[in-house]
Formats: C-alpha cells, sequence, structure tokens
C-alpha cells in the first residue's frame, strides 16, 4: 500500500516549492501534480520536470509498465468521464458523507492509486507525493483502499495568492505555446476560500491532514520539512538535510509529472517569501479580498486588514 502525502490547497499556495524540497528527502519520490497525467503527459506528451517529453521519460515509462502493462493501456477518455463525475468542487460534501456512486468514486480513485504504488514500487520510496492541490480529488483518494493517505494542507494569504493569480505565467513544458490560467481577485478569493474550507471538512472525516502556512514554512524550512517528515512517518537525520542552507536549497533533477515552472530548477532555489503583493495589489482589490476572505483569514492567523502599500 503506497503511502502518499498530498499536497492540496489552492494553486499560488507554495505547494511547488514545499513539493520540491520533501522531493530531496531520501525515501522520498515527489510526482508532480498527478491530477494532470492523464491530458498533459499521457495523451499531450508534455515535458517532464527531468526536461525530456513523458513518453521518453524512462521513469514515467516504468510507472506507466508497473502499472498498466504501459500508457498506451489507460483508457483515459474513462478517467476523464469519471473525473467528471466524481472529482467537482460542488460534490465534496456528498463525497465526504459517502452519498456519491461510490464504485465509480473508488474506479477513478483506483487509477491513481495503480500510479502511486508503481511509483513506489520504481523508486524504492517509502512515501510519494502528489502536489495535484484539488479538493475533490483529496476527497476521492480518502475512498482508496490501497492508498494511505495523509494531507498537507498548504494556506498562503489570500491577498498573496489573489495577486500572484493575475500574473502572466508561460508554461515551459509547452515551449512557451501557452500560459497558465489567470483568475481575477474576486474568483481567487471565492476559490480560497471554497478550497481551505474543503481541506478542513476532510479533517473532520479522519483523513489525517496537517496544514503548513506558506510563510512559516519559509521562515525555518529545516524545522517545517522535519516535521512534515514525521507526519509522513519518516524519520530524518541530520545529513539529511544538508541540500538547505540559509538562504536557498540546492536541487537536484525531478520528475514531476505537472505543476508550476518551479518543477524544471536544478542547482540553486532561492528560499524567500514572494511578498509582492503587499506592494503591488491594488488598494481596492486587496480591501475586496480581505473582505471576501476574512473569517478564514483570522482562523488561519492572518491580519484581516493590512496596511496599504
Amino acid at each position: 500500500m503506497a503511502r502518499v502525502l498530498y499536497l492540496g490547497g489552492l494553486g499560488r499556495s507554495g505547494t511547488t516549492l514545499v513539493e520540491r524540497l520533501l522531493g530531496e528527502l531520501p525515501s522520498v519520490c515527489a510526482l508532480g501534480e498527478v491530477v494532470h497525467l492523464w491530458q498533459r503527459d499521457i495523451l499531450d506528451d508534455e515535458r517532464c520536470g527531468c526536461g525530456a517529453r513523458f513518453s521518453a521519460c524512462t521513469f514515467w515509462k516504468r510507472v506507466g509498465e508497473q502499472a498498466f502493462n504501459g500508457w498506451g493501456n489507460v483508457d483515459v477518455l474513462r478517467v476523464h468521464a469519471l473525473r467528471d463525475l466524481v472529482e467537482r468542487t460542488r460534490h465534496i460534501p456528498r463525497l465526504a458523507a459517502g452519498h456519491m456512486p461510490m464504485d465509480e468514486v473508488r474506479e477513478y480513485a483506483g487509477f491513481y492509486a495503480k500510479v502511486y504504488n508503481a511509483a513506489a514500487e520504481v523508486s524504492g520510496a517509502d512515501v510519494v507525493v502528489d502536489s495535484s492541490k484539488h479538493s475533490a480529488l483529496a476527497h476521492v483518494l480518502r475512498w482508496a483502499s490501497d492508498v494511505d493517505l495523509r494531507v498537507v494542507h498548504v494556506v498562503r494569504d489570500a491577498r498573496g495568492v489573489a495577486y500572484s493569480w493575475t500574473k502572466t505565467v508561460t508554461r515551459p513544458e509547452t515551449d512557451g505555446a501557452e500560459e497558465m490560467t489567470r483568475y481575477s481577485p474576486g474568483r481567487s478569493a471565492l476559490l480560497w476560500n471554497a478550497h481551505n474550507a474543503a481541506f478542513g471538512l476532510l479533517g473532520r472525516r479522519g483523513v489525517a491532514v496537517r496544514r503548513v502556512r506558506y510563510e512559516e514554512f519559509l521562515t525555518d524550512p529545516r524545522a517545517a520539512l522535519i516535521r512534515l517528515a514525521d507526519f509522513a512517518g519518516l524519520t530524518l537525520v541530520p545529513d539529511d538535510l544538508n541540500f538547505l542552507r540559509p538562504d536557498h536549497a540546492d536541487l537536484g533533477v525531478g520528475h514531476s509529472a505537472a505543476g508550476n515552472p518551479m518543477r524544471f530548477t536544478v542547482g540553486r532555489l532561492p528560499l524567500r517569501r514572494d511578498d509582492a503583493w503587499v506592494a503591488k495589489l491594488p488598494p481596492r482589490q486587496r480591501r475586496m479580498v480581505s473582505a471576501m476572505c476574512g473569517p478564514m483569514l483570522r482562523a488561519y492567523g492572518y491580519p484581516v486588514f493590512t496596511e496599504e502599500a
């Protein structure tokens, strides 16, 4: 049974950073955003974090053989049909209560379980990391009998998330042909509330959930990684964290299936908070996001009102 550390939260909250650092730990295999594997990798043959096309990546070839006797045997249309049926944010209350068509829920979860178990076998890792983020998928995976699910709920100040979603970011895996999705601050505020609340509900349904604030993680990455390793059931020794320096991390090549451009970083990765929103998020938008997200900002320990730059 695969031990899976699922990184959840709204996009632009720092999950890729957390994943990259976790992936440097011994006995950990970071897979990227597996939720996108079916379309972007199997069908579209985008680039793995190692830089190779998915079809040419030795690691993913071996995972596909182990899981499905080859990726060509995966019925992607069936995966997409199941996704549309069960993996939607609006379905979360029914997923939490077990009121969904459970045969389909378990079938959909089974595709992910096969990937996780195969990746653990191929890599020899004790823990695999999926940074898919989607709250509905986390609720689906709760029903997978052959997955030991542990969820890391990554939270970032809603105003920082809102500003990040307005930025134009090219997707390197498409060789510059496509950009990452953008949302208005109002839209991202709604999503921030919904997805973060969904992870709180998951914890109340008996799933092991550990909340991590992006800002605190970067204040002391070493201590944060030790705590997450303990949560994942791993015991570290001091040398396991030698890749961490006071202001950066030294990263090796990874095999992230999908995610933001940081997954392609090899070598020095600066470890500093991205607080550009403090100066660049327009005051009106800042006030709007603060008002919309006020109760949950307060619950997570963030100030509801901030000084405007």
